[in-house]
């Protein structure tokens, strides 16, 4: 009789082949009835499952610029922002440049994601793309120009430091003065576009730790938590200490309380 293989055997086999997994590889134990072979098995295939989801995700997502692409438009930007919202500190854009041969990462909606996964994902795009770059308005030009003019102002400087240029913008939700390249302003962009998916993983991670470093700077207002948003905990620092320097002034209930 041959001695089957044990169980940890049949898991270390199959997770072994990590990203190559195929439904082929699980076939060979699909008659194997003990419990815990079944079980690693239908482990295995929902990975298998998810991943297809995200590999069909993916080509949804770069489809339009794959469109781009073929129309001659070697180096299209995503561009996006984060931070519109909160009392204080700056608002962030970033604008990215993937490559048509990028592999396949699944960039999802940024504010869904752990802090974890968007470390990973921003590693990715260091290593991938063909150029990337961060600009931010601080909370005193915000309250200058307002928060709109503010944020397209970044955005315009994003994507002016871009190397190589871009040749076609996409944008999420707003069009951007001060541009030479032709561009286009999608509705909900972070979840349609490739690029601009990227762009906003990468402007919040870079936008929270900027934050967890004003935490440091003035801790009574508990930044890291937060990052700036009018929490429950943020109001109440608010009322007993005050604003802060990065707090924008311009923002109800920030001005309420100068």
């Amino acid at each position: 009789m041959t001695k089957r293989e044990s169980i940890q055997a049949i898991k270390d086999r199959l997770q072994a082949k990590g990203a190559n997994l195929r439904p082929e590889d699980l076939a060979p134990y699909s008659q194997d009835e003990r419990k815990g072979v079944q079980q690693v098995l239908k482990t295995y295939q929902r990975r298998i499952d998810r991943a297809q989801e995200e590999g069909a995700a993916i080509q949804e997502l770069r489809a339009y610029e794959d469109q781009l692409r073929a129309q001659g438009y070697a180096y299209i930007a995503g561009v996006d922002e984060v931070g519109r919202g909160p009392l204080a500190g700056p608002v962030v854009t970033c604008a990215v440049i993937l490559p048509p041969d990028m592999p396949a990462v699944y960039f999802n909606d940024s504010k869904q994601l752990s802090h974890k996964k968007r470390q990973g994902l921003v590693a990715d795009i260091d290593k991938y793309a063909l150029a990337c770059e961060i600009a931010f308005s601080p909370a005193d030009r915000i309250d200058h120009i307002n928060i709109l003019q503010a944020t397209k102002e970044a955005m315009a400087a994003s994507v002016n430091q871009l190397q190589p240029q871009a040749s076609y913008v996409l944008v999420d939700a707003v069009t951007i003065p001060g541009i030479s390249q032709p561009q286009e302003a999608i509705i909900k962009g972070d979840a349609r576009i490739y690029s601009i998916a990227a762009a906003s993983i990468y402007a919040k991670e870079y936008r929270d730790r900027l934050m967890a470093d004003y935490a440091d700077l003035y801790p009574e207002y508990g930044f890291d938590q937060h990052a700036g948003y009018g929490t429950k905990v943020h109001l109440e620092a608010l009322a007993k200490y005050g604003p802060c320097p990065i707090h924008r002034k311009s923002f109800a209930p920030v001005k309420d309380f100068i």
